[in-house]
């Protein structure tokens, strides 16, 4: 009788955030078509590692499954990336899987991206309106427009961009190619473009823009190929017009 066909998983886990960080292999049974989400359902279901020890239950986040939430990013064999769409058919073995680096660690393969968040609070990523009473159709966006707007719209906070920029860490400031990427998108909108002065302020001090090393790294792991890069330029050049505009008092 021919043996069960497994996949090992080596996974790095953390019981707290004050706890060290140590390693577990597990020894999955193999089904076609299978991704790292539904081998790390089959831990839970049976806690044991590949050397028949029982263990506790692998903590991680997920949602969507179809890749537009972004919660259940994690580097997987050293790239950042969703574990819903990782396909084990397409991984190199033993697949090893490890919480992002960039934010801390609550548990297991749990992270805390309220960076992410709060950096968007720091730039206003919202299109402001005036009560709650109904405004009527808003201006025609330029076709021109709508198509990047649409391409910058698709980010889902994941953390991939943040995960692997090397100037995202403990003793930088810097917000981060996401933010930089949403101040673009809600500057293009016509009803937001009325706080463009403020979003562009927020990105010209400490940690903002300018701490960009452009190593692009960030556009290469993006899951939903949005151009970081190219809003981070573009973003570049509208902060440099904005510090002449305060210079000379200007607002045209």
């Amino acid at each position: 009788m021919s043996e069960t066909k497994t996949v090992r998983f080596i996974v790095k886990r953390q019981k707290d955030p004050n706890s060290a960080p140590y390693t577990e292999e597990f020894a999955v049974p193999y089904r076609p078509g299978m991704n790292v989400i539904s081998a790390l359902m089959e831990i839970r279901r049976n806690p044991v590692t590949a050397d028949g020890k029982e263990t506790s239950a692998i903590s991680w986040e997920m949602n969507c499954l179809e890749e537009v939430c972004g919660a259940c990013s994690m580097v997987i064999n050293g790239k950042p990336r969703q574990a819903c769409t990782a396909l084990v058919d397409k991984l190199e073995q033993p697949v090893r899987l490890e919480p992002m680096s960039t934010f801390p660690v609550v548990r297991d393969l749990v992270i805390d991206r309220s960076r992410m968040f709060d950096a968007l609070k720091r730039v206003k990523a919202w299109v402001p309106i005036d009560g709650t009473y109904d405004l009527g159709a808003g201006p025609r966006l330029a076709e021109s427009k709508r198509q990047w707007a649409y391409e910058l719209s698709k980010c889902m906070t994941c953390g991939c961009c943040l995960e692997a920029c090397p100037n995202v860490n403990d003793k930088t400031k810097f917000i981060g190619p996401a933010a930089v990427s949403q101040v673009r998108l809600f500057n293009t909108h016509p009803t937001g473009e009325m706080n463009k002065a403020e979003r562009l302020e927020a990105l010209m001090g400490e940690g903002g823009v300018t701490n960009c090393g452009n190593s692009q790294n960030c556009v290469q792991v993006c899951p939903k190929g949005i151009p970081l890069t190219t809003s981070i330029a573009a973003i570049n050049r509208d902060t440099v017009v904005q510090g002449f505009k305060n210079f000379f008092g200007s607002d045209k």
